[in-house]
């Protein structure tokens, strides 16, 4: 049996993690002695293990719940599902990892790159985004979007970056006043109107927009570093302004 001390010394996850992850039901010790203190076997030691393989593959703590909690959970098909993910970036990487060298032999005078080859690998993983965001949303709209934000210089595109920032962390602040409180819709209005200097954002769309940030792990896990539960709550908070 392991404290939680032993365990965060094993795995790297601190204490904090570890009780915050019993808080929320995805890891909880086999056992609570006399003293209140937590003690985990081995069972928990591999489920903390599937967690962390999770987590360092950007899926949010909310849909890992969702995963580990299913009845027919099987750690070996999802340790096979882990390696061919990690197998799919690790040759990502490495292509990148090729553009880079060939980069440098190129500034160096030892290698000749076209002008396309500088950017093998960025471009494929562009595209890929774009296209999802083309099917998702119209070929016309993501294309004026991409040209209303190359219109604006740089200082105007840091103001926006900055005043999104500072929406998300004020709903993370007004999350225990409910997401149908005053406080919280006119943070969405807010949100609402600043959405409209990136694409036409209509009010229809936004539940939409607010279910790709909960559900898309390369949208959560900026949110999750606000606060683990803002994206699902934003779409609450969002459901309600639509309607």
């Amino acid at each position: 049996m392991f404290t939680v001390k032993q365990l965060s010394d094993i795995t790297g996850a601190t204490g904090r993690t570890l009780r915050y992850y019993d808080s929320i039901g995805l890891l909880k010790p086999s056992r609570i002695g006399d003293n209140g203190y937590r003690y985990y076997n081995e069972v928990d030691l591999l489920r903390l293990q599937q967690v962390l393989f999770y987590r360092e593959m950007d899926v949010p703590l909310a849909a890992i719940c969702d995963i580990m909690s299913q009845p027919g959970f099987d750690v070996l098909a999802a340790l096979q599902s882990h390696k061919q993910a990690l197998a799919a970036r690790l040759q990502e990487l490495q292509g990148l990892i090729s553009t880079v060298d060939k980069t440098i032999l190129h500034l160096k005078g030892k290698h000749s790159m076209k002008p396309v080859q500088l950017f093998d690998g960025l471009r494929d993983k562009h595209d890929k985004h774009q296209l999802e965001a083309e099917q998702k949303y119209g070929k016309e709209v993501v294309q004026d979007s991409a040209r209303q934000w190359q219109g604006y210089g740089d200082g105007k595109q840091q103001a926006l970056i900055d005043e999104g920032n500072a929406i998300y962390a004020e709903l993370a602040v007004a999350m225990p006043q409910g997401a149908g409180s005053g406080a919280v819709q006119a943070l969405v209005a807010r949100w609402h109107e600043h959405m409209r200097h990136f694409w036409p954002a209509d009010r229809a769309h936004l539940p939409s927009l607010a279910a790709t940030y909960r559900d898309d792990p390369r949208f959560r896990v900026n949110f999750d570093k606000i606060h683990p539960d803002l994206a699902p709550f934003m779409v609450e908070a969002v459901s309600i302004y639509a309607a």
